[in-house]
C-alpha cells in the first residue's frame, strides 16, 4: 500500500510538472513570449498577429509532438525491455528505429511517387519499423544470450545505415540535404495540421498498450510460465511487436530517429516508480518520456540564440551516460 502511494504521488506530481514545462516551452525561443500572449494566442483575443502564428504554427506542433514522441518511444523501448527480458533493449538498440529509417530514405532519396507525401512517409516508417521488429523476434528464438541479441541488432543497424549511404550516394543534393536534417533528430518538421493524425495514430497505439498489460506481466514470470497459465506467446508477441512498431515508426516519420529516449526512459521509470506492474509502468513511461522530451527541448530552446542543437544530439548526451551507468552499476 506505502509502495502504491508512492506511486500514485509520483505520477501526480509528473503530471502537474508535465503542462508547467509545456507552457514554457511555448515561451522560450530566440523570441520570448510572455504567459498572456501564449493563452492568448491560444484561447483568447489575438492582440499581435506575429504572436499568434508563431505559436500556433511553429511553438504548439513543436511541443505537442515532443509530448507524443517522448511517450511513443519511452512505451515502445517498455514492450522491448520486457520482451527480450534485457534493459538494454530497445526501439534504437535493436534496429526497429534504423528500419523506420530505411523506408523513409527509400522515400525521400528515391523520389518514389507512392511514399512522396507526409501519409506514404508515416506508411514507409511503420512498415520498415515492424519488418525490422519481426526478424529481431524469429533472431530471438534462435539465440538464448540477450548481449548476443543486442550484438545483431547492433549489427543489423550498421548494415541497414550502410545500405542508406548507398541511397545517399546516388541521390540529389536536394534530397540528401532534406534526408540528412531529418535523420538528425527535430520535433520542428510537424505542421499545425498533421498533429490531428498523430495524436490519432498515438491515442490508438496507446490504448491497444493497455490491452497487452497482462501478457506483459506474465512474461516477467518467463515464457514458460506464462504458457502455463494459457497465455498465448505468440499472438502476445506479434500484438507487441505490432505496438512497438507502430509508435516508434510513427515517431520516426515525422521527428527522425531519436536516440536513448526508448532505452533510459524505461529503466528510469522502473528505478522511480520501483513496481514490475505494467499498468503503472506504461503510465509512468508516457508521462515521463513526454517530460523528458520536453525538457530537452526548453534547454534547446534557452540556448538557441547561441547554437542550434539537434534533439537527437541532447538525447544521446543524456542517454549514452546513463546506460554506461547502468552497466558499470552492475544493474543488468
Amino acid at each position: 500500500m506505502r509502495n502504491l502511494n508512492r506511486i500514485k504521488l509520483a505520477l501526480a506530481i509528473s503530471a502537474v510538472v508535465l503542462p508547467v514545462f509545456f507552457v514554457l516551452d511555448l515561451m522560450v525561443g530566440q523570441i520570448q513570449i510572455s504567459f498572456v500572449d501564449v493563452w492568448n494566442s491560444l484561447f483568447g483575443q489575438v492582440s499581435d498577429e506575429t504572436i499568434s502564428v508563431l505559436i500556433k504554427e511553429f511553438r504548439f506542433p513543436k511541443s505537442m509532438v515532443a509530448i507524443i514522441a517522448g511517450a511513443s518511444l519511452s512505451i515502445a523501448g517498455m514492450f522491448m525491455q520486457t520482451l527480450f527480458q534485457n534493459p538494454l533493449a530497445g526501439p534504437y538498440v535493436l534496429g526497429i528505429n534504423a528500419g523506420a529509417s530505411l523506408m523513409v530514405a527509400l522515400s525521400m532519396l528515391t523520389g518514389i511517387s507512392f511514399f512522396y507525401n507526409e501519409y506514404g512517409m508515416i506508411a514507409s516508417a511503420l512498415i520498415g519499423a515492424f519488418s525490422v521488429g519481426a526478424l529481431m523476434m524469429i533472431i530471438a528464438t534462435n539465440l538464448r544470450n540477450t548481449v548476443a541479441l543486442l550484438l545483431v541488432g547492433l549489427m543489423l543497424g550498421s548494415f541497414i545505415s550502410a545500405f542508406i549511404n548507398l541511397l545517399e550516394v546516388g541521390s540529389i543534393a536536394d534530397s540528401l540535404k532534406r534526408y540528412t536534417l531529418w535523420s538528425m533528430g527535430s520535433l520542428q518538421q510537424v505542421s499545425f495540421s498533421q498533429i490531428p493524425v498523430i495524436s490519432l495514430v498515438f491515442v490508438l497505439g496507446f490504448t491497444i498498450s493497455f490491452f497487452f498489460v497482462k501478457p506483459l506481466n506474465l512474461l516477467l514470470l518467463g515464457e514458460n510460465a506464462a504458457v502455463n497459465l494459457g497465455l498465448n506467446v505468440k499472438f502476445s508477441r506479434l500484438g507487441i511487436l505490432f505496438v512497438t512498431a507502430l509508435l516508434s515508426g510513427l515517431t520516426t516519420a515525422f521527428c527522425g530517429p531519436i536516440a536513448f529516449v526508448g532505452l533510459a526512459i524505461p529503466n528510469v521509470t522502473r528505478m522511480l516508480l520501483k513496481t514490475r506492474n505494467h499498468t503503472w509502468l506504461l503510465v509512468g513511461n508516457a508521462v515521463f518520456g513526454a517530460l523528458f522530451l520536453l525538457i530537452c527541448d526548453v534547454f534547446i530552446q534557452l540556448i538557441s540564440g547561441e547554437i542550434l542543437v539537434p534533439i537527437n544530439v541532447l538525447t544521446s548526451l543524456f542517454g549514452a551516460p546513463f546506460v554506461i551507468y547502468l552497466v558499470t552499476r552492475k544493474r543488468l
